[in-house]
């Protein structure tokens, strides 16, 4: 497919936020407006193995408008922001080349800022040095990070384990510190579409209640057979569906290590403190004249912000 941006701009719509705070019913609200497409920008959704656990769209859901990018790769795969973005940018074309409104919805800041901005070319990184590197404790990673890349690793907490990876294998891989690439970023469409984004930041204690119910909803609903499954397919412990927000705990509980209780509570717990970092990212990394929506919603608000949203990307 011809990658290319045309001119006009592409129209593409944004409802970005935390999870929980309603974004995937103000998406297919608007879908029912206008043709559009959906297209998921959360790194749990992207997991078919996660369709309960992420909250992602139901089968009814998915049949009201067509749903791009849910439960595209599977558990055992790593789908990564630069994977994404690519696959972001065709879906996007896509839809616009069929007459829809393709419509951003999800929650993961690194995913759609690479999208708009830009990657780092960062080459390819030596399979030898990655190796090497993951194998150290964390706290001589971190050391040798200071080292060879102080600036770097002024920037991270010491327990950011990923991060601090991240930086030493790009630097000794390539010899340049990793904020000399980030300096370069390549392939964002961020100036190539016609962007109308909302961010929803509803009032954190309706928003923390919501996280509370729907853990316990997925409990109910199929959560424990997923991880169930799951497991029956002796995954890498270190891939991102083993590490999703729900799986350690029921994994836990199905195990004997925790109470039916405990897991929830845990899992109300993880799901509270990830909202809490997605509000606290897209209140001060997007950019400041995105359009905020700070009220919860309810089916009013999802009503006439869909024509909003509507009338806004129409124009």
């Amino acid at each position: 497919m011809n990658m290319n941006f045309p001119d006009p701009p592409v129209t593409v719509a944004l409802i970005a936020g935390p999870t929980a705070s309603g974004k995937s019913g103000l998406a297919l609200a608007l879908a029912q407006l206008t043709p559009a497409t959906l297209i998921n920008a959360d790194a749990s959704q992207v997991y078919r193995d996660l369709r309960v656990l992420s909250a992602r769209p139901s089968a009814e859901e998915e049949a009201q408008a067509p749903h791009r990018l849910f439960g595209s790769i599977d558990g055992a795969d790593s789908c990564s922001a630069a994977q994404w973005a690519t696959e972001a940018r065709a879906a996007i074309l896509d839809s616009a080349a069929q007459g829809r409104l393709p419509i951003l919805v999800g929650g993961t800041g690194l995913y759609l800022r690479t999208l708009l901005n830009g990657i780092a070319p960062v080459p390819e990184i030596d399979p030898l040095i990655r190796a090497d590197i993951r194998a150290l404790p964390l706290i001589d990673a971190y050391q040798a990070l200071a080292r060879e890349d102080a600036e770097a690793a002024s920037r991270l907490s010491p327990n950011d384990s990923t991060r601090i990876c991240r930086a030493l294998e790009v630097v000794r891989s390539t010899g340049r510190p990793i904020s000399d690439w980030q300096s370069d970023l390549v392939g964002g469409i961020g100036d190539k579409i016609r962007l109308h984004p909302l961010i929803l930041l509803p009032p954190r204690d309706w928003l923390y209640a919501r996280c509370d119910q729907r853990f316990v909803q997925m409990m109910e609903k199929g959560a424990i057979e997923e991880v169930e499954a799951l497991l029956h397919r002796d995954l890498d412990p270190d891939l991102p569906v083993m590490r999703a927000i729900g799986v350690p705990e029921i994994a836990a509980m199905l195990s004997g290590q925790l109470s039916r209780d405990a897991a929830i509570e845990q899992g109300q717990r993880a799901t509270r403190n990830y909202a809490k970092r997605q509000f606290t990212w897209f209140r001060n990394q997007s950019p400041a004249e995105w359009p905020r929506l700070e009220q919860a919603l309810d089916n009013d608000l999802i009503d006439k912000f869909a024509i909003k949203l509507r009338e806004d990307a129409l124009t």
